[in-house]
This record gives structure tokens, sequence and C-alpha cells, in this order.
């Protein structure tokens, strides 16, 4: 796997290649240009992360280049290396932006170590380019969707702390959307031009979270062959969104709160302290309070991180807000799907308005993908729904009878299944005959 994008501006064709295959070896992909001209060309088709150049090319200077690129790409780092040093070049170079300024010749032992760490230093500045581009004012709190009371208490909340620093508890259930508020609450404070590292800590084991969180030493454990960052030094200056914080472990849960009080961390295998400057805000679906009883989370910490407390109310609690949620889901969904659908019947907001929705935003808007996908006109209809939503909709008198409550639950099964009636014959403990029987006697 590529490691990078390396150009190497030489016009000794000879020495570049050299140069470029020293690098390749390394796992780095190579571009080539023997002027300033080819070079800029390249940069027009290309994310190009680190530049080695000479200083003295046929059309250009390597210093003057240094600034041009900056100016237009400033995420890439430049490295000028001259066959015979000079110290005012050389400063003017660094003031230009250049990473460092190196002699041929008698610097090789430098390379390879210089250029991995102007790498590392280009890839998290691309990663942070991407992420701004990425959020891109999508995530503020006018973009949130919805008008219902509970909805804007949240929002509300949300507004009047993030212009400070404190940290921030989101509470709700899954899918509720604690992740846009973390965004929107990033969005409006003071590091809003700084990184957002999301972090979904049920997502990794303990050994392997601690090396994410807060990176690790050359040697630490095996496997580990240089010194690697955490998301707290990537989030430096900004904010870390530490999601399902109640699914972290709780030998972790001493170090993050190391962090809250001292704004410092260990990376694995250092004995070192590493200082950091990050807003924290995490998220929960749990009742933190009922796993400190349980011994799974510790108190101290609950109270460091619910310094500010907004609960996020779940889709049953905000059905007003529905049908605008639907049309945003099916604007965003339809393009991108090369579907041409406008508009949502009423039948079918009124079955989403019945429906209860234990997966909340999320499970709507998946809901909505799959009508889009299943839809041949301009117009969402019920049709288009999964079955045990149109079956809510049958009415009192119908839910009344056995053989009704036995469609529904047969329905319900074969949506869990995806449709795989093996399985669910199995989970409903009958033949497979007997099921496909049942389908055409109920005409599912």
């Amino acid at each position: 796997m590529a490691k990078g994008n390396i150009l190497v501006i030489d016009d000794e064709e000879q020495l570049r290649k050299l140069l470029s295959r020293l690098l390749s070896l390394e796992g780095y992909t190579l571009f080539e240009a023997g002027t300033v001209r080819n070079a800029l060309k390249l940069f027009e088709k290309e994310d190009i992360h680190v530049v080695l150049s000479d200083v003295k090319l046929p059309d250009g200077n390597g210093v003057a280049l240094v600034e041009t690129i900056k100016q237009k790409y400033p995420q890439t780092e430049l490295i000028l290396l001259t066959a015979y040093g000079n110290i005012s070049d050389g400063v003017q170079a660094i003031k230009n932006g250049a990473f460092d300024y190196i002699t041929k010749g008698d610097d090789n032992n430098k390379i390879m170590p210089l250029v991995s760490k102007a790498m590392d230093k280009a890839l998290l500045q691309f990663r942070i380019r991407d992420l701004e581009k990425k959020i891109g004012g999508k995530y503020n709190f006018d973009n949130i969707i919805g008008d219902s009371s509970a909805i804007r208490n949240a929002i509300n909340l949300a507004r009047k702390v993030a212009p400070t620093d404190v940290t921030v508890l989101l509470l709700g259930e899954t899918g509720a959307g604690k992740e846009v508020f973390a965004q929107a609450i990033h969005a409006a404070s003071q590091r809003s031009a700084e990184p957002f590292v999301a972090v979904n800590c049920s997502a990794f084991s303990k050994e392997i979270l601690e090396s994410e969180l807060f990176g690790h030493k050359a040697g630490a454990y095996t496997g580990a062959v240089k010194d690697t960052k955490g998301f707290f030094e990537e989030a430096r200056g900004g904010t870390i969104f530490l999601d399902e914080i109640g699914e972290m472990a709780i030998e972790l849960q001493a170090k993050l709160l190391r962090v809250l009080e001292t704004q410092s961390f260990y990376k694995v295998g250092e004995s070192k302290p590493t200082q950091t400057d990050v807003r924290i805000i995490a998220a929960t679906n749990r009742s933190l309070e009922e796993e400190i009883n349980r011994g799974n989370f510790r108190a101290d910490l609950f109270y460091r991180l619910s310094a500010f407390q907004v609960r996020l109310p779940s889709l049953q609690e905000r059905k007003k807000d529905i049908p605008a949620l639907a049309r945003f889901f099916l604007q965003q969904v339809s393009p991108k799907l090369n579907k041409r659908i406008s508009r949502i019947s009423d039948a079918f907001l009124d079955a989403l308005q019945q429906h209860t929705w234990k997966g909340n935003i999320r499970e709507l808007r998946n809901v909505i993908e799959r009508a889009v996908i299943l839809s041949e006109g301009d117009t969402l209809d019920v049709n288009a729904l999964p079955l045990d939503f149109r079956l809510e909709d049958e009415g009192e008198t119908a839910t009344l009878s056995l053989a009704a409550i036995e469609k529904r639950h047969i329905a319900r099964v074969l949506h869990y299944t995806n449709g795989n009636k093996t399985k669910a014959a199995e989970i409903l403990q009958i033949g497979l005959t007997t099921l496909y029987n049942k389908l055409k006697e109920y005409g599912l």
C-alpha cells in the first residue's frame, strides 16, 4: 500500500531516477519532472504530498518555486536539494515555507528520515483539508432539520455551549444524530478552523483503541516500526468526538481522565508525556450512571465529561419532524441513485409517522433510500415501503384477528432476514413448505 505521493524535480535524469527508485522502495508513489513547468502541470492532476526539488532548474529557481507551490497548495511539504550549500538561499527557502534545505551528497543519510517526517506532516494536513471539505458549512445548527420543541430545545442548549471550551456529553439513542450535533458544536466554536476528529470507541479493541487515541513509539509492540501520532495529537487545537464512550475499557478511562485534567497523555511505549490542546465532546446511548453502579465506568470521569449535557430526542419524540426529514433525505438520495423522484405521497408519510423508529434518523434515511431504489415513477408511495410498514397501517379491527397477527409477524421476520425464506422459517420454527403456503395464503 502506497504511503504517499512524492514529486522529484531535477533536470539531471540519472540522479532523478536514482532518487525515485530509492523512495519507491520505501513504499511511496513517485512522480518526476525535469522543469518547473512540468512540475506545476503534475499538481493539476495529482495530490502531491512531498516535493524534493533541486535549487537550480532550467526554467526557474527552487527557492522561488517553494513560495509558488505553498501559496496554491499549502498542504504540500517541500525539501530543497542543492549541490552547493548557500546560507542565504537556505534561510529564504525556509521563509518561503520549505520543510528543509539540504546539500546533495553530504546529506544522503538524512533524506529518508527527513522525507518520512515531511510526509507525516503533509498527510495530516491533507487529512485536515479533506475533513474541512467534508464539513464545508454542512454541519451547523441552521442545517439541523426539525421544528419540534424537543429538537429545538436540544439545539438551543448546544448553541449556548458551542462558543466555550466546556466538555460536552451528548445523550440519546443510537441513530439520533449525535455526530451531527458534535460537528455543529465544533463549527460554532472558536476551534472551527482546526481539525474535528471523530472516533467510535466501540469499533476498536482496548489495545488498538489506546494506540489510535494516543499514538505509539517505534518498537512499542510487534509491527510498530515508527513513531505514530494518535487522534489526540491529530486533533490538536480542535475537537475530538468520542462516540459510544460507554464502550471504552475502564483501563483507558483513566488515561482519558488524565487528558481532561492535564491536557497531556502518554503514547504507548513512551515514558514522557505529550501535551495537547483539544476540546472533548463525548456521546453515549447508555446510562453512564448505571454503568458506574455496575463497575464499568469511572464516576470521576463521568463527572468531568458531563460538565454540560445535551440530550437528543428520539425520532419517536419528534414525529412532527418526519415529513421534513423524509423530504430532505429524498433530495439527497434521489440524484445519487440517478432517480428523478420529487414527491412523497400522503399515504407514504402517514405510514412513516405511524412507525416505531428504533433506529431513529439513521433508520429513516435507510428506509427512504430503499424506497427510492424500488420506485419507478416520480413519487414515493406506500408500495415502496417494507411490508411491516404497510401492515402497521391496516387499522385497529384488522389487527385483532389471529390471521392478521400471524401475517404481521411473518412479514416482520421476512423484513429482518432481508427476504431470506430459509432463515425466516428457522426463526419461525416452521417448515419451509409451511412458510411458502402461508406466504401464498396472506399474499406476502
